[in-house]
């Protein structure tokens, strides 16, 4: 008789005694009733934060850059650490789809729909600052890359910004289409279920007429695997050339070598941790802990950890170079500017180490990882040092350069450029609250498809069945 040994019981990725019907009705009915009321306060927040934006952008538009506390030195400001940082936010939400999917990971199921919407919704924030940073804006077409119409003028086809608009764009289409084609088995089920014509006719144009035919399910399998396949490279190259804006240049400070991995980690670090202050919140109100379950909070806390950490090894690599190399210019830049406490930008690169470096070594500690209070403190504390990152390598290599006699005063934003910021964060939470409302948060087709093998309720009857198994050996053998 053969008897089915395991190295480790692995924790049940959906817990209790799930049927198929089960799973459709705890995570497609929360979008078909009401909203509650901490919906409605999360959502009114966001687009009073989203209309501060617009009338911020309107300022800027109409008066001019002149609106932002830009000067000699510091011709990049608020709005390019702020294009940086959603950039990097968007990260996590591919990450988590495609090469996770590659892998056959199946703890990602209970968190790739939301990520991918944050990806989404990130990429959005991050494509409007470099366009209203032009100041005028509706000479934006300029910047498109076709040359030979416009006589002598050529966009420069060795500048890494001209290289973000290909693939920032790119990124965007890939993880649109990875997303929708993910939604489509999900709409069909809400249409189905509709009770009104409108909602059965709107989710039914939104699932494309799928029928759950065999056909359909082997296009979609297919569609899945060549968009993870496009999408993988894609997560480490766009950072990477957003990375290049700064290394490429002779700028002390940004001159570095290092930066496109080191970039790339730092984006999966922010990415993780915004999918964990969206997940926390989401599964509380959405009553959704069945799904995603502290199983996957501690998976991405792992995540966390070790990005954390390569990301820290960064830092102390770029002091060491800046000693090292004897350039006075780096030195100058990396332990004056930077790495003085003193310094007047120094609370900002240690508030960096603190956030990215030291924090989140509390996930060496499995109580920590699977406690719900550390996991959404850390993620946001996360989020705000790689915000202070970004801001560090701006600021800290442009305040002062080469010339004494043009070091400018001390930059601090206007009240305008934080009107952009926060506008971005209400843009980005709005669409989060409508994407909860009417859209399924986790891909119920993807949870039945990992219910039999990994579902809590199948583990157990399966303990009991090999229990029973080795049992009957032991008779037999005994007699």
């Amino acid at each position: 008789m053969h008897i089915r040994y395991e190295s480790q019981v692995r924790e049940p990725l959906v817990y209790g005694e799930k049927t198929y019907h089960d799973v459709t009705q705890d995570i497609i009915s929360p979008i078909e009733v009401p909203p509650s009321k901490l919906w409605y306060i999360g959502f009114s927040i966001s687009v009073l934060l989203l209309c501060f934006g617009i009338y911020s952008v309107y300022r800027e538009v109409t008066y001019g850059i002149g609106q932002w506390n830009l000067n000699k030195t510091v011709g990049w400001g608020w709005d390019i650490t702020n294009f940086v940082w959603w950039v990097g936010i968007g990260h996590a939400g591919t990450l988590i789809s495609a090469i996770l999917l590659l892998f056959r990971q199946g703890w990602r199921t209970g968190v790739n729909r939301a990520a991918e919407a944050m990806t989404i919704f990130a990429v959005m924030c991050a494509g409007q600052f470099p366009i209203w940073h032009m100041g005028r804006v509706w000479m934006a077409f300029f910047v498109m890359p076709y040359p030979n119409s416009r006589g002598p003028l050529w966009p420069n086809f060795n500048s890494p910004l001209l290289w973000d608009v290909f693939a920032i764009s790119t990124y965007f289409t890939v993880s649109l289409l990875f997303w929708y084609s993910g939604l489509l088995p999900d709409f069909a089920s809400v249409r189905d279920r509709a009770r009104t014509k409108l909602r059965k006719m709107l989710y039914g144009v939104a699932s494309f007429g799928w029928n759950g035919s065999t056909k359909h399910w082997q296009r979609f399998e297919s569609l899945s695997l060549v968009l993870a396949g496009l999408a993988t490279p894609l997560v480490l190259s766009v950072h990477t050339i957003v990375s290049f804006d700064f290394a490429t240049s002779v700028i002390p400070g940004w001159h570095t070598t290092i930066f496109p991995p080191y970039f790339v980690a730092g984006a999966i670090f922010s990415g993780f941790a915004m999918v964990q202050t969206l997940l926390v919140i989401t599964r509380r109100v959405l009553g959704l802990q069945d799904y995603i379950t502290l199983g996957h909070i501690e998976a991405m806390n792992k995540v966390i950890v070790l990005t954390g950490s390569i990301v820290g090894c960064a830092y102390l690599t770029e002091l060491f170079m800046g000693w090292y190399s004897q350039n006075k210019y780096e030195g100058y830049t990396f332990w004056y500017s930077r790495a003085n406490l003193f310094s007047p930008y120094g609370w900002a690169y240690y508030g960096m180490m603190a956030c990215n470096v030291l924090s989140p070594q509390i996930f060496w500690f499995r109580k920590m990882r699977r406690s719900l209070k550390v996991t959404f403190f850390m993620s946001v504390i996360v989020n705000v040092g790689m915000w202070f990152e970004r801001f560090v390598i701006i600021v800290t290599s442009l305040y002062r350069d080469y010339l004494p006699s043009s070091w400018s005063v001390y930059y601090h934003p206007t009240i305008w450029e934080i009107g952009f910021f926060t506008g971005s964060i209400g843009l980005f939470f709005t669409c989060y609250f409508l994407f909860a409302k009417y859209f399924p948060v986790i891909a119920v087709a993807e949870i039945k498809h990992v219910l039999k093998q990994t579902g809590e309720g199948f583990k157990e009857r399966m303990d009991v069945h090999e229990g029973q198994k080795v049992e009957e050996f032991a008779h037999e053998h005994a007699h």
